[in-house]
């Protein structure tokens, strides 16, 4: 699988297409350790060398079952992200609860927002610990939505020396916002960025700030997302389906459905049409997509190599249904 430098840390290679860990912490319903395993080997077996995790998912069980996955792998050949600014704290009188946060794990954690300098430490500290590597290719701030100046006076400034001193690859942020992630690639020292569902076949605000200031600053941007938590992830999206992890609005459904007419037209499906869209712009490095078991890793396969004609794009503009851009 064809893999992409990174624009100012040329030794971290992403694949085009990664593995994104959240279902591994059991995210919406319970996933086997033996289906996840099963889903990183098939997806090893394809070329994927980028996976991605979060002490978010599951409260810590995705890190540790994709460490488990890809210990016995030769630890230069993949890339691995987690992220910082979620510490997760022992709640013994919540262990009996499930956890709120839409993973399917006991409550036995909580989590505890932290974008200081210690924060940052102890987080990638206990990281390392529960995935049981060596270290850690990449570090998102992830989510620092209401923390901006802890964030840059912080835990930037802590990311960067670690950066610096060789113990970390490469540093951004993950958030589902794109204008903030535009200010730290214009006002701070940082590599990659991770967009979740801001560009993509149904909206495409990071246009406007995000990319056009990746590709400025020579920054990456790796696309999350990208079938809006569910809206554009099947051929005819249902009446049910969710989009920003919640009901879908009718019209964003019937806007979906619109999209799913034209991209038939052309002998192509939907979730096809999704991931190859986000693919060609130039400052994204890679597309991450949440996988859970070996069905979902050959589908997403099959959807990744799919021939997806030019025409699609203007035609979808033309009839209004994908905003203006300077791609073909």
């Amino acid at each position: 699988m064809i893999s992409r430098a990174l624009p100012r840390r040329p030794a971290v290679h992403l694949t085009a297409l990664g593995f994104g860990a959240a279902q591994g912490g059991n995210l919406y319903r319970g996933t086997s350790d033996d289906e996840f395993a099963a889903a990183v080997d098939a997806a090893w077996a394809a070329g994927i060398r980028y996976f991605d995790t979060a002490p978010h998912y599951g409260l810590g069980l995705s890190e540790r079952r994709l460490g488990a996955a890809l210990r016995s792998r030769p630890r230069d050949e993949y890339v691995v992200s987690t992220k910082v600014g979620r510490l997760l704290v022992p709640s013994p009188e919540t262990a009996h609860q499930r956890d709120a946060d839409g993973f399917d794990v006991p409550a036995d954690h909580r989590r505890v927002w932290d974008f200081s300098r210690d924060g940052v430490l102890r987080s990638l500290e206990a990281s390392l610990e529960r995935t049981g590597l060596d270290r850690v290719d990449v570090v998102y701030l992830h989510d620092p939505d209401e923390h901006w100046e802890q964030a840059v006076t912080e835990a930037v400034p802590a990311l960067v020396r670690l950066r610096d001193e060789g113990v970390i690859g490469a540093i951004g942020a993950g958030m589902n916002q794109s204008a903030m992630l535009a200010r730290f690639v214009e006002e701070t020292d940082v590599d990659v960025m991770m967009c979740a569902g801001r560009y993509t076949l149904l909206e495409q605000g990071a246009l406007a700030d995000l990319l056009p200031a990746a590709q400025a600053c020579g920054v990456g941007v790796v696309i999350a997302g990208v079938y809006n938590s569910g809206l554009l992830a099947r051929d005819r999206p249902p009446a049910d389906a969710v989009y920003n992890y919640e009901q879908a609005p009718p019209e964003l459904i019937e806007r979906a459905r619109q999209i799913a007419d034209v991209c038939e037209a052309y002998g192509v499906t939907l979730p096809q049409a999704a991931l190859a869209y986000v693919r060609q712009h130039p400052a994204v490095v890679s597309t991450v997509v949440g996988l859970r078991d070996v069905a979902q890793v050959t589908e997403t396969l099959r959807r990744s190599e799919a021939d997806v004609p030019n025409e699609l794009w203007p035609a979808l503009r033309a009839a209004g249904l994908l905003g203006t851009s300077t791609l073909s």
